[in-house]
């Protein structure tokens, strides 16, 4: 019996732009309290909610730097594995709070649609038009990060979100100042966090999925099992756990059944045939437990998804 643990290629790196996101996160903080000030002063809804959503993306973007700073701290002997999770955990926080937050604007644009009140248009305009500016200069300081990282896309999709919104409360304040429609703020509302809950909804899922330490999407478990026992040598796989460390960490383990009369170095030639199998799938890190004789649980269990 012999244990192999093997590294491959597609190691996690530190997120990029970290100073990035901390530039974001202050021009967030600004937009924010511009737009409560000014929903405030003005009575718009529409601002007073994107200020709660730009509030909730402050925090999600320093929550985003935050966890790349940790997560690029080394492994110790009580974090074995590293902090390279706690991007994952943000992520989820992230999603979750925008969620949540989306999900209270629909009931104060709920309120309001039934007692409109008078809004300042001219002040809703000029408030939304710096918004608008600001978010668009803090999707572009983001657009080249955006795919490194699911924390850095997280804070993207929440920008984006924001640059829309901003639009949408342009529009609602040229609709108010031109014809008085007030019953526009609270309808523009619940378009945008509905948007929102939608193209968030996705985050939440991946980062839920990694949490739960669950098989990545792409990975066909039997089609990986019928090519490791494909090859010559090995009798069955058993004991398998498939899961992910975090979204560009993918971690393998499973129980190896040789042939009786295998030798030590055709184990070594059988981990490297199994090795070179896993890196199809993208798979860097295994740790392939030989044996020559099944365990006791082997007729009983062929996919562990216990983990």
């Amino acid at each position: 019996m012999s244990h192999d643990h093997h590294t491959g290629h597609h190691h996690h790196h530190a997120p990029e732009g970290g100073t990035k996101l901390l530039w974001v996160t202050l021009l967030n903080v600004f937009i924010t309290v511009a737009e409560f000030v000014g929903g405030v002063l003005s009575g718009s809804l529409s601002l007073l909610s994107d200020a709660v959503h730009n509030l909730g993306d402050t925090l999600s973007v320093a929550f985003a730097w935050f966890a790349g700073r940790v997560g690029a701290r080394k492994a110790s002997m009580r974090y074995t594995f590293g902090y390279k999770r706690a991007e994952i955990l943000a992520a989820f926080l992230n999603a979750a709070l925008l969620i949540a937050i989306c999900l209270f604007l629909l009931k104060e644009a709920w309120e309001r649609w039934h007692s409109p009140e008078e809004i300042d248009g001219s002040l809703m305009l000029w408030v939304a038009v710096v918004g608008l500016l600001a978010n668009l200069f803090s999707v572009l300081i983001l657009q080249k990060e955006k795919d490194h990282n699911i924390n850095t896309r997280a804070a993207y999709l929440h920008l984006l979100g924001d640059t829309l919104s901003s639009v949408a409360v342009i529009l609602g304040a040229l609709a108010i100042m031109w014809g008085g429609v007030y019953w526009v703020d609270p309808l523009i509302t619940v378009l945008v966090s509905i948007y929102i809950i939608i193209h968030t909804w996705h985050v939440l899922k991946e980062a839920s999925d990694i949490l739960m330490q669950s098989a990545p999407e792409g990975v066909d478990i039997p089609s990986v099992i019928d090519e490791i026992e494909a090859l010559p040598g090995v009798d069955n796989v058993h004991h398998l756990h498939l899961w992910q460390l975090n979204e560009s960490q993918i971690h393998f383990e499973a129980h190896i059944t040789v042939s009786h009369c295998a030798s030590m170095r055709e184990m070594e030639e059988i981990r490297s045939a199994i090795r070179r199998v896993l890196d199809k799938y993208r798979i860097g890190h295994s740790t392939l437990q030989m044996e020559t004789e099944g365990c006791a649980e082997c007729d009983k269990l062929i996919v562990d998804e216990s983990r």
